[in-house]
């Protein structure tokens, strides 16, 4: 069935709540499949699997997944299934075979991780079987081991041992071969002297464990502070040989002038002591110039009036022409403007 274009309604001819229930739907489907992008089958950001863990070893949503040392996606999520954990991870443009193995591993020496696959097999790897943990590992944790061997440390008593090795080379007595008594009593050396700093070794190791969280939880700042580094060292490194031109044209600027002065010694010489006796009888005469120059405005001032109305000199005698009475001679009125 075909509509004529005359039999079309405009917008403004429809019924609003009609039109308004149908924009507002086909907002909210766009919406939806905007945030859910990533997980749409053609547009979506790649492929989800999943793999066991018999711990997570810090690995947590927003890591990298790694094959050959190259990036091809993120871990989305770190759950604990019973005995064993749950990571999800996606991955894009990646092959993955049906006996792939995961391992997690430590990206950097403060601690952060990262998921390493190793696609091998036959077949192509399903997303609904996770990796099971006889194909996956954990990594060594350093900090960790820092933290058992602290509690470890606390629980020793070391006056006991210390105690134990002597009586063990006390019973071995004369017997005993030098060396093995050697051996023991440095054992028992040893013993006597962690004993005596039981305390101080327990907090050394409780520092170190402390500052190996802090330096983990600042990997973000430590690496950018040395991604900032490196972006300064390859600037100066490209800059080398214009900042080694401008040593060099410093270095010659420098030779230049010393030429200069030399070869101008005998004429910058005699200038420089004249200036010198010049800027001494000006010193010397401060005071006289200073008046000088006061009593020179009043009469620069006056010149100004005179010769400053044309090509004349203007100026006013009194009493040149005997006219009156004395003390009669007065100047007009408006001359001392």
């Amino acid at each position: 069935m075909r509509f004529k274009p005359s039999e079309w309604k405009p917008f403004r001819e429809r019924n609003p709540v009609i039109v308004g229930s149908l924009t507002a739907a086909v907002m909210v489907v766009l919406g939806t499949a905007a945030f859910f992008s990533e997980d749409l089958p053609i547009v979506g950001g790649g492929t989800t699997y999943a793999a066991e863990f018999t711990e997570s070893a810090g690995l947590k949503s927003g890591d990298e997944v790694r094959v050959a040392g190259v990036k091809v996606g993120e871990v989305t999520g770190v759950e604990l299934a019973g005995n064993h954990v749950d990571v999800k991870f996606k991955v894009k443009d990646i092959w993955l075979g049906d006996r792939t193995t995961a391992s997690i591993k430590i990206k950097t020496l403060l601690g952060q991780k990262n998921l390493v696959l190793d696609p091998i097999g036959g077949g192509a790897l399903d997303p609904d079987n996770p990796i099971p943990r006889d194909r996956t590992t954990s990594p060594y944790d350093v900090t960790e081991v820092f933290n058992d061997l602290a509690n470890t440390v606390g629980t020793i008593d070391s006056g006991r041992l210390a105690e134990s090795f002597r009586t063990l080379s006390a019973t071995l007595g004369a017997s005993t071969p030098q060396d093995v008594r050697t051996a023991l009593d440095g054992m028992s050396a040893l013993s006597r002297t962690l004993a005596s700093r039981d305390e101080e070794l327990t907090k050394l190791f409780a520092g170190t464990s402390q500052l190996s969280k802090t330096l983990g939880d600042r990997t973000q700042q430590v690496e950018s502070l040395i991604r900032n580094g490196n972006t300064l060292l390859t600037e100066l490194n490209a800059r080398r040989d214009s900042i080694a031109k401008l040593f060099e044209g410093t270095k010659q600027l420098g030779i230049q002038l010393k030429g200069l002065v030399a070869d101008n010694q005998a004429t910058l010489g005699p200038a420089l002591d004249q200036l010198e006796r010049v800027t001494t009888v000006l010193q010397r005469n401060q005071d006289k110039l200073t008046e000088s120059l006061r009593l020179a405005g009043p009469y620069y001032r006056l010149l100004g009036n005179a010769v400053g109305n044309g090509r004349w000199i203007d100026a006013y005698i009194c009493g040149l022409v005997p006219s009156g009475p004395p003390g009669s001679c007065q100047p007009p009125k408006g001359a001392g403007r």
